[in-house]
């Protein structure tokens, strides 16, 4: 396990998202608007339900978020999808946290169930990734985790078999 906090602000999310806290090719969440998260509250390689690691984080809801005017016109909805992105971009952040190489991308998802919306009088999102499986050889690096994202409380969204890889090519 690298030696890192297991608490992010928004700065040092964002300098995730620069490449400059994993390292050049290494782990790296999206810039804003993409970024999905303002803070990550806890990050483990070792707890969680399965005992192979977490992550809590944590995303402020407010009506001028750039998905709302889009998505739909007088009809403000954040896309599930954008949900979906925040547990992948948290799952392959916990991978590099681990100090692990190389760059994340999704490899796919079990099932996803959409039970709620955000509208924009929500206040927060809580992201909770569980991970079942980390997986690092020679030749793969991957990370398979179940994830539910909670709107004020309220569970909203839930994936199982997340799957995020590192490619060091």
């Amino acid at each position: 396990m690298a030696d890192y906090p297991t608490y992010f602000d928004k700065d040092a999310l964002l300098a995730c998202a620069r490449g400059e806290l994993f390292g050049e090719g290494n782990a790296q969440l999206p810039a804003p608007p993409m970024l999905m998260m303002d803070r990550i509250t806890d990050i483990s390689g070792d707890a969680g339900a399965h005992g192979k690691g977490h992550v809590v984080a944590e995303f402020d809801i407010t009506p001028d978020l750039w998905f709302f005017d889009c998505h739909f016109p007088n009809n403000p909805i954040m896309p599930g999808c954008l949900g979906l992105d925040g547990l992948w971009q948290l799952t392959g952040f916990n991978l590099g946290w681990r100090g692990w190489q190389g760059r994340g991308y999704a490899l796919g998802v079990g099932e996803v169930k959409l039970t709620g919306m955000v509208r924009p009088d929500r206040k927060m999102l809580t992201y909770k990734v569980d991970f079942t499986k980390a997986i690092q050889t020679r030749r793969l690096t991957m990370g398979v985790a179940n994830g539910i994202v909670e709107a004020d409380g309220e569970v909203i969204y839930q994936v199982t078999d997340m799957k995020v890889a590192l490619s060091e090519s």
